[in-house]
């Protein structure tokens, strides 16, 4: 009787070895998801960055930053529309080809389980921020029904938390297939479900790509203007 099951990489199926070692043998290491090729794919976001959006400031030419924020935000902050209506991003990692990919898998292509890769460092930094409500960006109900499931709902279930669906689209255009300038200019997209209070609580909205930040300031305006204290944002990529 084989008794051993092995383990594969959630992302390119591949057997991940188990650590050889003293370390290994005594230490109670958390499950491994993916295997070191493909975590190491994974580009995290560190060091010099975005103080709103934590764009990496590496990827950035020196003539679109000013001072600590990078151009867009800067530009955002001056309008009285958008000023202070997210007050920081965060995002765990570069939009690279490879991440690019599993997210693709991961949203359209109903991959639930990737959910799971992100679920721990999702948890370290939810317990950092602190917030009273985690709330997920909501899809159109065409895309709900197109892909299943909430691909921001399901990080946040996999870090272990519940989330507040208290925001709905009030239109479904495709995002994607607009300009900067177009997004930031859109009528209001989301509404706030009626019987909802969040007057004075610490919340955090949940997406899997701050692409423009305009999805997420559409939200954070209309969460701020409903009596949220603190509005941030926090993505899987960047």
């Amino acid at each position: 009787m084989n008794l051993f099951h092995p383990n594969r990489c959630l992302i390119c199926h591949e057997v991940i070895l188990p650590s050889i070692g003293w370390k290994a043998i005594f230490s109670a290491d958390k499950e491994q998801l993916i295997c070191p090729a493909c975590e190491g794919k994974l580009e995290k976001i560190e060091g010099d960055q975005c103080q709103i959006c934590s764009r990496p400031f590496s990827q950035v030419d020196s003539k679109f930053r000013n001072g600590s924020v990078c151009h867009d935000c800067f530009r955002l902050e001056e309008d009285p529309k958008w000023q202070g209506a997210l007050e920081k991003n965060y995002s765990l990692f570069v939009y690279n080809d490879f991440l690019k990919e599993v997210i693709a898998r991961f949203k359209f292509r109903g991959d639930y389980v990737l959910a799971r890769i992100f679920g721990e460092l999702f948890k370290m930094k939810l317990n950092q921020l602190a917030p009273d409500m985690l709330v997920p960006i909501p899809l159109s109900d065409e895309r709900q029904f197109e892909r299943g499931f909430n691909q921001a709902a399901a990080l946040i279930t996999a870090a272990g938390f519940s989330p507040a669906d208290i925001l709905s689209r009030v239109h479904s255009e495709k995002q994607s297939k607009k300009s900067r300038s177009e997004r930031i200019h859109l009528p209001q997209v989301f509404q706030v479900h009626p019987d909802v209070n969040i007057a004075g609580k610490k919340v955090v909205l949940i997406d899997d790509i701050y692409t423009t930040g305009s999805t997420l300031r559409h939200a954070a305006k209309l969460l701020k203007e409903a009596g949220a204290a603190s509005m941030q944002s926090l993505t899987l990529a960047r």
